[in-house]
C-alpha cells in the first residue's frame, strides 16, 4: 500500500503527528523508555496516549498535508524535537537520584559494589544509585505523577505550537537549569551523609595519629556502611519525598 501526500490529511495527518511526539517522549521517558522495556510495549502506550490526544489538540495542526515532502519532514522533525525535550527533562530529574546515590556510596564505602543500572540504558553504577533510582521510579508511578508527563505533552503544545520555529534559547536555558538543579538536589539529598562522612574521616584520622599502630581502615570502614544504612534508614522517606516534590515541580512547567 502506496500512502501518498494529498491522503495525508484530517484525522490521519494529526495522529501520525501527534504520534511523533509523544512516540519521540516515551522513547526517553523512565522507565518505559529503558533497554529493558521490549518496543512493543512502548510502541503501544505511544499509540494509545496519541489516540486518546489527537482531539483535543487536533486545532493545533494543519487540516492538509504540506505540498512537498520536505516540508512534511520539517514538521515531523519538529515534533519528535519536542517530545525528546520531555524525555530527556524526566530523564534528567531522575539522574538527581543517581547523582545522590553516587555521593553517598564513595561516603559510605558502598562505591566498589556496582550493579547494572537499568535507568541508564545498562551501564555500571553504584548499587545506592540503582537502588535509589528503582525506588524513586516506582513512587512516581504509585503517587501518579507519572500522568504530568502525559499533561506535559498536552501542555506543550501552548509552549511549542505546532507549524513555528522551535525556541532554541528558552530549551537551551530549560536544560540548563534542569541539570543544575538536578545536580543541586543530589548534592542535598547526599549532603546528611557526606558531614558524616567528613566528621568520621576527620576522626579516624585523629584516632590513626594517637595510635600508629591500628589499622584505621578496617576500622573505619564497617563503621561508615554501618552508620551509612542507619542514616539512610531514617531519612530515605524524606529524600524520596523532596525528590517527587523537584519531579512535580519541572513536569509542570509544561502544564
Amino acid at each position: 500500500m502506496t500512502i501518498t501526500l494529498p491522503s495525508l490529511s484530517g484525522a490521519v495527518l494529526v495522529y501520525l503527528l501527534v504520534f511523533a511526539r509523544t512516540g519521540a517522549m516515551l522513547m526517553l521517558l523512565p522507565p518505559i523508555g529503558d533497554s529493558n522495556v521490549p518496543g512493543r510495549v512502548r510502541l503501544v502506550l505511544a499509540l494509545a496516549i496519541s489516540f486518546a490526544l489527537a482531539p483535543t489538540v487536533a486545532a493545533s495542526y494543519p487540516q492538509q498535508a504540506p505540498a512537498t515532502t520536505l516540508a512534511l519532514g520539517l514538521i515531523i522533525a519538529q515534533e519528535v524535537t519536542s517530545g525528546i525535550l520531555i524525555g530527556v527533562m524526566a530523564r534528567i530529574i531522575v539522574s538527581a537520584l543517581s547523582v545522590a546515590g553516587f555521593l553517598i556510596a564513595s561516603q559510605t564505602g558502598l562505591s566498589y559494589a556496582e550493579t547494572l543500572d537499568p535507568t541508564s540504558s545498562g551501564q555500571q553504577g553504584a548499587v545506592v544509585g540503582n537502588f535509589l533510582s528503582l525506588l524513586g521510579v516506582v513512587l512516581i508511578f504509585a503517587s501518579n505523577l507519572h500522568h504530568l508527563a502525559i499533561g506535559a505533552v498536552a501542555g506543550s503544545y501552548h509552549l511549542i505550537p505546532p507549524g513555528t520555529s522551535l525556541p532554541t534559547a528558552d530549551m537551551a536555558e530549560l536544560t540548563i537549569r534542569l541539570v543544575s538543579g538536578a545536580f543541586a538536589l543530589g548534592f542535598q539529598l547526599a549532603a546528611p551523609f557526606l558531614v558524616f562522612g567528613f566528621a568520621v574521616n576527620a576522626g579516624f584520622g585523629v584516632l590513626a595519629r594517637l595510635m600508629p599502630q591500628l589499622q584505621v581502615f578496617f576500622v573505619a570502614m564497617p563503621v561508615n556502611i554501618l552508620v551509612g544504612f542507619v542514616i539512610m534508614s531514617l531519612l530515605i522517606g524524606t529524600m524520596l519525598t523532596l525528590f517527587l516534590g523537584f519531579y512535580a515541580d519541572q513536569m509542570g512547567a509544561f502544564l
